[in-house]
């Protein structure tokens, strides 16, 4: 009988910028808040719509309303030309999505410029084009095809100054915050190390329609209290603005 024998498996475009982007978020101080939110009218009027909208686009949108009042959450630390902080006019919000390349699991991004000015369906119509549309005809993969392409050196080289440098740039290419969970498939991240000022992610619900709420900060840029009260304030743009909009999404009784 043949031994079984293990094989050496190239690293792919894809897993060389999951490499780059661990190795510039471990030079992040990071830090982790979390509030147990409940969110149960949310849950029941989710459930009544027609075309129910993904809970990404309606944490995104909560989110973006919080760092819309909260100038704090546009900032970011930039190394050079000396230590300093950049506060970005707007919000960008940016959306890990899983896809399939080839026999590949990769995540793309989604970029989402101004979401709290958006309506909860354009939003979600922007997450599903990006869960659904070929990837050839997506931005952001062709630029992180292109960027994985790159010889090591260039490619931490383009990291490096777009992330320490210009704020301006780095907000166009990174975004402001981002928004992050594996709840979908199964289960809650507890901790992630990010390279952005601020990411939210979150648990499965319970039966009682309550999860819980994370938001991993660069603690150069923010202090404990100003996360804790971002989740506050989240949760209660959840519970007001964003409950409100879906309320008034079609539901299936409308439809009948």
């Amino acid at each position: 009988m043949t031994r079984p024998v293990g094989r050496n498996i190239a690293i792919s475009p894809f897993r060389r910028l999951v490499i780059d982007l661990m190795h510039f978020s471990q030079k992040v101080p990071s830090v982790t808040v979390e509030r147990r939110m409940d969110l149960a009218e949310l849950v029941a009027a989710r459930q009544a719509c027609v075309t129910r909208p993904t809970w990404y686009t309606l944490f995104t949108k909560a989110y973006a309303i919080v760092a819309a009042r909260t100038p704090e959450l546009r900032r970011s630390y930039l190394r050079y030309p000396w230590p300093h902080l950049y506060e970005h006019p707007r919000n960008l919000a940016t959306l890990n999505l899983e896809r399939k390349f080839g026999d590949e699991k990769i995540v793309i991004y989604a970029l989402i410029r101004g979401p709290e000015n958006r309506t909860i369906e354009e939003l979600d119509a922007i997450v599903r084009w990006h869960k659904h549309e070929p990837l050839e005809n997506i931005g952001s993969f062709q630029r992180a095809i292109r960027l994985g392409r790159l010889p090591f050196p260039i490619r931490r080289l383009v990291w490096w100054v777009s992330l320490n440098f210009f704020g301006r740039l780095r907000c166009h290419n990174y975004g402001t915050f981002g928004v992050t969970s594996t709840a979908g498939i199964g289960a809650g991240i507890q901790r992630i190390i990010p390279i952005l000022t601020s990411t939210i992610h979150y648990g499965m619900f319970d039966a009682t329609g309550s999860l819980d709420m994370c938001l991993s900060f660069d603690h150069r840029v923010l202090d404990g209290a100003t996360a804790a009260q971002a989740l506050v304030d989240l949760e209660s743009v959840l519970k007001r603005e964003i409950l409100d909009e879906v309320r008034g999404l079609p539901t299936a009784r409308m439809a009948a």
